[in-house]
């Protein structure tokens, strides 16, 4: 399916914008609150605590939006997007009160540890510990520990399924929630090749990020979910766009999880780009998936 007027409409505006791995990293950082320009206005919810948490080698920013109601809530542990690299809780703010508001859970984001200075595996350490914490007091924040899940997109999505996969035996994950997914680190897929370019995720970005989180560390299950084994994962629903060089990655994960028994639903959004969750203002695609997630969630 070729693009959508929404979507070109945003390539049109990015044009001309330098490419991320031509700036530096304090360049990239600032560069990304361009996505601002981009967004819907903030949606109330009944509250938002923040606060911090105790990660294995800092204390990590983290907020909880709560939505209207009575508790215990079910809750979604949210790993933000980044490439490792760039955002922060800030740049997610709409996404985060939109996913509490239309889905009825509590979102627990954290703000993780970012490469260069933080390479692999400190990001993933840091979302498993906070993970871990909401598990542990939750009932000191008003969530039900039998509900509770995690959620990421882009590098968050890869953060997410590399939680899963780590929580096996030792924390309940009632599901997770995969959009756009970075997975491997296999840049020779059909959706890298064919959107290399010109999509507002390029395949030479994904090549800087990827080599800012691994630093000198040998790819590993942990780094490349695609590459561990994913027998015994929580259900899962998987949300790809159609143009985006990580599309085949979300779409081979799936399979993977469908072939292994793990429940699992693949959601294609077949005319858009990567950075949906990012742009609400503008593209439709991430409202549309928060409907389709409340009634996924409410199966759970």
């Amino acid at each position: 399916m070729s693009l959508n007027e929404q979507a070109r409409a945003v390539l049109e505006k990015l044009a001309g914008a330098p490419a991320l791995e031509e700036l530096t990293v304090v360049e990239a950082r600032q560069a990304q609150w361009g996505f601002l320009a981009f967004q819907g206005p903030p949606e109330p919810v009944a509250h938002v605590a923040h606060f911090f948490v105790p990660g294995p080698t800092a204390d990590l920013p983290a907020r909880i939006y709560y939505p209207e109601g009575d508790g215990p809530f079910p809750a979604i542990v949210f790993l933000h997007g980044s490439g490792w690299v760039t955002c922060n809780l800030d740049l997610y703010d709409v996404a985060l009160r939109a996913l509490a508001a239309t889905t009825g859970h509590a979102v627990f984001a954290v703000n993780y540890q970012k490469a260069p200075e933080h390479p692999f595996p400190v990001p993933l350490d840091d979302s498993y510990a906070a993970t871990a914490w909401l598990f542990e007091h939750a009932a000191s924040v008003d969530v039900d520990p039998a509900r509770i899940g995690v959620m990421g997109d882009s590098a968050g999505g890869n953060l997410a399924a590399a939680v899963a996969l780590k929580a096996r035996g030792t924390l309940d994950l009632a599901f997770q929630v995969l959009v756009v997914p970075a997975l491997d680190v296999d840049f020779t897929t059909r959706s890298y090749v064919d959107h290399a370019t010109g999509y507002a995720l390029s395949t030479g970005t994904m090549r800087w990020f990827w080599s800012h989180y691994l630093g000198s560390t040998p790819v590993s299950d942990l780094a490349a979910p695609l590459r561990a084994s994913v027998d015994g994962l929580p259900p899962a629903f998987v949300a790809i766009a159609g143009h985006d060089p990580v599309r085949d990655d979300g779409e081979r994960y799936a399979a993977r999880l469908a072939a292994a028994g793990v429940p699992v639903r693949l959601r294609e959004f077949e005319g858009t780009i990567h950075p949906f969750v990012l742009m609400d203002g503008v593209l439709d695609e991430y409202r549309v998936l928060l409907g389709e997630l409340r009634t996924w969630l409410g199966a759970r």
